[in-house]
């Protein structure tokens, strides 16, 4: 007979390496020692964030094709497929949120680090049309490394392409609420993320552009500890608020509320 656990009974929280049983972590995944939050697969963050049986999926676009022929990016995906139950690194859907209606954009960091690529824009860009067809507010919430190496300068157009469309959104004119999680970097916190009529962060996740290991091989620096922390961006003025996991719906519920819109059906 095995004396070892079950594959998935403990885990190490990255932050104090304390061995932490699956049911310490609780709803909200949290580490009881430390009180670090960790990442949230998109199914786990809109089951959170949304009134009970309220989300309705859209209908999205086909996954990527492989155009530059990149190795192992195939089988990259199948893996990240079966690993988190996703066909893509962001999820899309109308939902309410304390019974205020919304079209929800979730990025998935489990899906290869939630990268953009060429289906993650197109998904992001119907979400943005379908809160301009049925004058909806749009909110996203990123958890993303940045964009797809694997896709190369498809990848990268697409941040260009996702600006375009919120402008649109935003000439209707129809809000935007950005909801920064743990990691927003690179090419979408470059584009995107900070452009929302409100920017909100989740308490500890990690926002930049560069990682602060990178920075400081490139230059003789010595960065704070608190660099790059969604409570550094806040006192820096960069944010309109940094909340806790557990009031990020109600948060989220008073600003919908207060935009007072309860939109249209049209299909």
């Amino acid at each position: 007979m095995s004396h070892y656990p079950k594959a998935g009974t403990w885990a190490t929280c990255q932050v104090c390496g304390r061995h932490v049983h699956h049911s310490q972590w609780g709803q909200w995944q949290q580490c009881p020692y430390c009180q670090h939050l960790r990442r949230l697969t998109a199914a786990t963050r809109i089951d959170q964030l949304v009134d009970p049986g309220s989300f309705q999926p859209l209908a999205m676009p086909e996954r990527p094709h492989n155009a530059l022929h990149f190795p192992n990016y195939d089988q990259k995906i199948e893996r990240a497929t079966t690993r988190t139950t996703a066909t893509e690194a962001v999820t899309i859907g109308t939902a309410m949120i304390a019974q205020q209606p919304t079209v929800l954009a979730v990025m998935d960091s489990y899906f290869m680090m939630g990268t953009l690529n060429t289906a993650v824009t197109r998904r992001l860009i119907t979400a943005s049309q379908t809160a301009r067809d049925r004058q909806l507010p749009l909110i996203i919430v990123t958890a993303s490394g940045g964009a797809r190496m694997q896709e190369g300068l498809y990848a990268l157009v697409g941040m260009n392409l996702v600006l375009d469309e919120l402008a649109r959104l935003a000439a209707v004119p129809l809000p935007l609420i950005t909801v920064l999680t743990d990691p927003t970097m690179g090419g979408v916190s470059a584009s995107f993320a900070f452009r929302g009529d409100v920017v909100v962060a989740e308490s500890g996740a990690q926002i930049g552009f560069a990682g602060a290991r990178v920075i400081e091989q490139a230059q003789p620096v010595s960065l704070p500890a608190d660099f790059q922390t969604a409570e550094s961006l806040l006192r820096q003025g960069q944010l309109d608020a940094v909340v806790t996991r557990p009031q990020l719906r109600e948060y989220l519920g008073t600003v919908l509320h207060g935009y007072g819109l309860g939109g249209t059906d049209n299909g």
